[in-house]
């Protein structure tokens, strides 16, 4: 089973992002980590899902505000398998970082 550095990504503006799906068979506990590299502000909305484009009941952040180089992280995240970590961010200059641990379930 995998550990550290899960999934990454550098997502484009609007648009929902999968991050990380976690395999079959398997449960993982994760952390996800955005950082915003730009000099402006911008918002994230974070989702734990069975889909690529979540449902309104599936958000654990919704427009969270991200200053200028800021970082905002979500930890303890226990995941079943099939599960994705999907983003979406107002701006392309926001870096996403799924880490943690899987293990069979």
């Amino acid at each position: 089973m995998a550990t550290g550095i899960l999934g990454q990504s550098a997502p484009a503006a609007t648009t929902y992002t999968t991050v990380y799906t976690v395999p079959a068979a398997t449960t993982a506990t994760v952390t996800v980590s955005v950082c915003n590299r730009g000099v402006s502000s911008s918002t994230v909305r974070i989702a734990i899902t069975d889909t690529a484009t979540p449902l309104n009941s599936e958000f654990i952040e919704y427009e969270s505000s991200l200053a200028s180089y800021g970082v905002l992280e979500r930890s303890g995240i226990v995941m079943n398998a099939a599960k994705r970590v999907v983003v979406y961010t107002s701006s392309a200059n926001l870096s996403v970082s799924v880490y943690g641990f899987e293990e069979a379930a």
